[in-house]
């Protein structure tokens, strides 16, 4: 299986869904490596694994170390490093931050979230050989802003932003862009009028890919599943289960046995 590039990303449009699924460590990633198309090093690992509300608190710092495992284990997927809340405000900064990423790890390509606000930051890591992943819809990093989780493209009007925020990104250079909590038909209707394949999370079937933490799709994290979440695993299940039996062999004498000491 060869590298896969951002080339081979926007080739699959129309053509072949795109498999995307996160990873903050060499473990993960490397059971994940040879299975999907795109291992992205989200700032979700600040929820899923830091146990905070949002997303909001994780630093360059913090996602550059867990972008650098993840790369370790990875030979053959791309891999994209979110950039953090707060690291691309300004196009000095977003370069600033976005090279630094470049630099310390062998990710692929960062994301961030915006519309048609993003374009000149967009347009400014294209041009310094960066490349960019979008993410419009619901956008974690604005959950303050706008008061909560919000699903977009409810209304005529939404679907318009939508539509003029993912044309805008094109035009700026992104290889692909996420929808993130979109309506479905409104997810289609930004899909068919982009050249530049979607991935979809809680948006329906007809985008050109589909992204899922890990954690939620295996189970592992299970205080609550979200709406657009199938989970394929109960790994929390099983894992409780297997540590209570440890525990108990430990208990009454059984591990270790003959065959486990040296």
């Amino acid at each position: 299986m060869k590298k896969v590039n951002i080339n081979n990303i926007k080739a699959f449009k129309s053509k072949e869904k795109i498999s995307m699924i996160t990873a903050y460590d060499a473990l993960m990633a490397k059971l994940f490596d040879d299975v999907v198309d795109i291992i992205l090093v989200g700032d979700s690992l600040s929820m899923s694994f830091g146990g905070d509300d949002d997303t909001l608190g994780i630093s360059l710092e913090e996602m550059i170390y867990h972008t650098k495992a993840v790369c370790k284990g990875v030979k053959n997927a791309l891999v994209v490093c979110d950039m953090p809340f707060g690291s691309y405000i300004d196009k000095k900064s977003a370069l600033k931050n976005a090279a630094k990423i470049y630099k310390q790890t062998k990710a692929d390509a960062v994301k961030l979230e915006g519309g048609i606000e993003k374009v000149d930051i967009i347009k400014e890591l294209c041009k310094n050989s960066i490349a960019v992943m979008g993410h419009i819809g619901l956008k974690p990093q604005f959950v303050r802003a706008e008061g909560g989780y919000k699903i977009k493209g409810k209304n005529e009007e939404e679907i318009e932003k939508l539509l003029k925020d993912a044309k805008a990104l094109e035009e700026a250079g992104v290889f692909c862009i996420v929808l993130e909590g979109v309506k479905a038909e409104a997810a289609k209707e930004i899909t068919k009028s982009i050249a530049v394949p979607t991935i979809g999370i809680g948006s329906g079937k007809d985008t050109d890919g589909q992204v899922l933490v890990w954690s939620d799709m295996l189970g592992f994290f299970d205080e609550f599943k979200p709406k657009f979440v199938k989970r394929y695993l109960n790994g929390a299940e099983l894992v409780r289960k297997s540590v209570k039996e440890y525990v108990k062999d430990v208990k009454n004498g059984n591990f270790p046995s003959e065959e486990y000491w040296y």
